[in-house]
Order: structure tokens, then C-alpha cells, then sequence
């Protein structure tokens, strides 16, 4: 029996193909890897990549190689597949229809059922067999649309997976499961740290039942076992480090790590190439880009002009540095983070700032129709007054020229139901009054002409 097996980065899925029937032991043992039997593709597939499942793979196959079908083909065949389905259920559903108009042929003249007459029983049976006819008809259509949609639906999804945008945040989901391994092995380098400064017996009691910012330094049932004599102090000081020794060493943990930053990889490369940064390097900047891939808390500092160096209490990821302290020179920094897929995000613009303006009326465009332009009279409060009024009813407006923002409120001077009240722009008499800009200041001249 021969098997290959395969792996997709498309979809993170290992693929088992066997030239015949499974014997029991090697199928149970797939069956509990997680593998599940794909009838219509006569394959065995695993919902997403695994250590185990991997070397259960290359156990059974020798090796694993690039599945040679892609997304879109495996999409284009299954949609193939349910359009098949949904015409058989067409084709079903019309010959049916044919079947209930042939059989309503008996009652086309409006000739009613003789109750009584040797006839009736077979008006009978032919009334049922065409009420059964259009019932089953209507099931077939019901199915062969469902089909259709099902077929639709898998086209769409193959497409929106090869989406720029979707790509992007797939990049994304795959950093945050980046940074969530590497916060454990953080976290087990703190706890060596702490250990080996805590020798003492007692000093030892106390600090496994303590935490430190990442965590707990010890396993959540290891102070009752100490507090009840089962365990001496020692033996569970060095039951924490062996704990955080396995976590750091831990051989399925690297594996996944290696795989995500492969996935990562991939990803980039298909989502197009990644810039190099070409502007001015601040710590702050390298501070983001290591905290972004897993990093304790880095802190960033300048050496001089052309040198900057990143520290953490933890040591650093190993993809970025197997150390504590990283000092690289700006351009090796620029390299790093162009090698590892980052680019330094783009400084967003900053809202218009909101100017307390004492005038008659200030204006803005509508918030639903723009190609309107809105009046807002000016109402004159104190900051207590505007401060009483309810948050959800208290908000700002950029103006029509954009250059800045007002705040707004429902009028408290309308002199009705408290529903009818109109906005208004709000004057703050207890605070520092802005000069009206040239916006503003030229509808008031224009108003004191007229």
C-alpha cells in the first residue's frame, strides 16, 4: 500500500492519500491523530497542521510534499460537484412536475369526485398521487437551489481567502499566536530569574503561592501539596524550574513557533514585498517592532548616531535574537525588520482641534446628506452647565472648512418638548475663548453687512 501525504500553506491542512484501503491499527491511529475521511476527494485530511500530525505524515508517507492542488482548484471541483447535485435535483424536480400535470389531466374539465361511484376510489388514488408529485417537486426545486448556493458559496470563500485584505489579517491573527508562545516562554524565563535568587525554605513557601506580572511562579495545586507536607520546599523549587525549563526547551512549542513564522512567511510573500523603512530609526520604533514579535516589555535605546540596541528581562525571540540585549546598527535594524515582514506603520493624521468660539452661528456639513450644509446656533454655558448634559448627548463637529472641530448639545434654550430640541454649537464662558478663524469670521462680517 502506498501513501503520500501533503501540505497546503493555503488552508494549514495535511492531506493523506492512500492507493488503498486502510488495515484497522493504521486507521485508528489516523482517526485519533484527528484526520478525517473526505469521501468525494477519497483522502484523508487533518482540519489544521500539528506536530503530531505531522510526524504521523512522514511516518506513513516517507516525507510530505507540497499539495499540488490549489484553493482555487480544490474550490473549482467541489462547486463542480454541488452543481452536478443541484442540476440532478433540477432534473428531479421537472420530472415530477410532469408527473402532477399529466395526473391533474383527470380533473381538467373541473370533473368532481363521484362519492359513491365505482370511480371514486381510483379519483382517489390518482387526486394523491399528483398532490404527492408536486410535493416532491417542490422538495427537488428547494434542494437545487440549496445546492446552487452551497456552490456559490465555496467559490466565494476561495476568493475572499486570496482577498489583499483578508491576507492581511490573516498576517495578523498569525503574529498575535506568535506572540501568545512566545508570552509562555517569557514568562518561564521570569520564573528562572525569580528561582534563582528564592533558596530558602521559607522564602520558598511564600513565593509559590505569589505571582509576578506574567503569571503564577509555581502550578495552581503545588502550595497545598508544600502547605500540607506532601512536598518539601526544595524539591518544589526545583519542580518550578524544571516546569519552566520544559516550557522554554519544549520541543512541540519551537515547532509551532518555526511553523508560524513559515506560515508568516508565506503569507508576505503572497500579500507582495515588504518596504524597507527609510526614514529616521527611534527606539520607539524598535520597540514596537519587537513587542509586535513576542518580546517582555522591550526598551529601546539611541548608543549614538547610527547604533540603537533593544533590552528585555526576557531573553528575546529567537527568530530576533537568542539574548537579552540586541545593539544592532540602524541599517542591520532596518534589514531585520524588512527580513521579518514588519513595516513601520503609517503616522495617521490628528483630528482638527476643538476651538471654544464665542460667535452667532457656526456651520458643517450634514452628517447623512454632504451636499447639504447645516447651521448651528451658538448657545453660551459654563463647563459645569455643558458637564450636567447627558455623554450620549454631548459630542463635536468638524466644521465646514475642516480646519477645526465644535462641540455640540442639544439646544437647553429651546422653549418646548425636550424631543424637539435642535443642536447648537456650545460656547464655554468659563473657558478660554479661541480667536474666530477666517471661516467664521467672514459669515459674521457678511452677516453684519446685510
Amino acid at each position: 500500500m502506498q501513501i503520500d501525504a501533503t501540505y497546503s500553506p493555503e488552508d494549514n491542512k495535511i492531506r493523506l492519500y492512500a492507493s488503498s484501503r486502510l488495515d484497522a491499527e493504521t486507521y485508528q491511529r489516523v482517526k485519533a491523530a484527528g484526520f478525517i475521511w473526505a469521501p468525494k476527494q477519497e483522502l484523508f485530511v487533518a482540519p489544521k497542521w500539528s506536530p503530531s500530525r505531522e510526524d504521523l505524515a512522514i511516518e506513513l508517507a516517507g516525507e510530505i510534499q507540497p499539495e499540488e492542488m490549489t484553493l482555487a482548484e480544490r474550490a473549482q471541483a467541489k462547486a463542480e460537484r454541488l452543481d452536478e447535485l443541484a442540476g440532478k435535483r433540477h432534473r428531479q424536480a421537472n420530472a415530477y412536475n410532469r408527473a402532477a400535470q399529466e395526473l391533474s389531466g383527470a380533473f381538467a374539465n373541473g370533473q368532481p369526485i363521484l362519492v359513491g361511484h365505482h370511480s371514486e376510489a381510483k379519483a382517489r388514488r390518482t387526486q394523491a398521487r399528483m398532490h404527492s408529485a408536486m410535493t416532491n417537486a417542490n422538495k427537488a426545486e428547494k434542494l437545487a437551489n440549496y445546492w446552487l448556493y452551497r456552490a456559490e458559496g465555496v467559490e466565494r470563500h476561495a476568493n475572499r481567502k486570496n482577498d489583499a485584505k483578508v491576507r492581511a489579517n490573516r498576517i495578523k491573527t498569525l503574529l498575535a499566536e506568535l506572540r501568545d508562545m512566545q508570552r509562555d516562554i517569557n514568562h518561564a524565563h521570569l520564573c528562572l530569574a525569580a528561582w534563582e535568587k528564592i533558596t530558602q525554605d521559607e522564602a520558598i513557601k511564600i513565593a509559590i503561592g505569589r505571582s509576578i506580572a506574567t503569571g503564577s511562579l509555581a502550578p495552581w495545586d503545588l502550595w497545598s501539596k508544600v502547605d500540607k507536607g506532601d512536598e518539601q520546599p526544595q524539591e518544589a523549587r526545583q519542580q518550578c524550574i524544571d516546569a519552566a525549563n520544559r516550557t522554554i526547551t519544549g520541543a512541540n512549542r519551537r515547532r509551532y513557533i518555526e511553523h508560524t513564522l513559515n506560515r508568516l512567511s508565506y503569507e508576505r510573500e503572497l500579500l507582495g514585498p515588504v518596504r524597507r523603512y527609510e526614514g529616521e530609526l527611534t527606539p520607539v520604533i524598535l520597540q514596537a517592532f519587537a513587542r509586535e514579535h513576542g518580546a517582555h516589555k522591550p526598551e529601546g535605546r539611541k548608543i549614538d548616531a547610527e547604533t540603537f540596541v533593544i533590552e528585555s528581562s526576557a531573553t528575546l525571540p529567537l527568530h530576533l535574537a537568542n539574548d537579552t540585549v540586541l545593539e544592532l546598527s540602524a541599517d542591520e535594524w532596518r534589514d531585520l525588520m524588512q527580513s521579518a515582514g514588519y513595516e513601520v506603520p503609517v503616522k495617521k493624521d490628528g483630528l482638527p482641534p476643538i476651538l471654544n468660539l464665542k460667535a452667532k452661528t457656526l456651520q458643517a456639513k450634514h452628517r447623512y446628506h454632504r451636499d447639504q450644509i447645516e447651521t448651528f446656533p451658538v448657545v453660551e454655558m459654563t463647563k459645569a452647565e455643558y458637564g450636567k448634559i447627558y455623554a450620549e448627548q454631548r459630542g463635536t463637529r468638524p466644521s465646514l472648512c475642516g480646519q477645526f472641530r465644535f462641540k455640540i448639545c442639544p439646544n437647553p434654550k429651546f422653549d418646548g418638548p425636550r424631543y424637539m430640541a435642535g443642536w447648537c454649537a456650545v460656547f464655554l464662558t468659563d473657558q478660554k475663548a479661541h480667536p474666530l478663524p477666517d471661516s467664521v469670521a467672514a459669515i459674521e462680517d457678511a452677516e453684519a453687512a446685510e
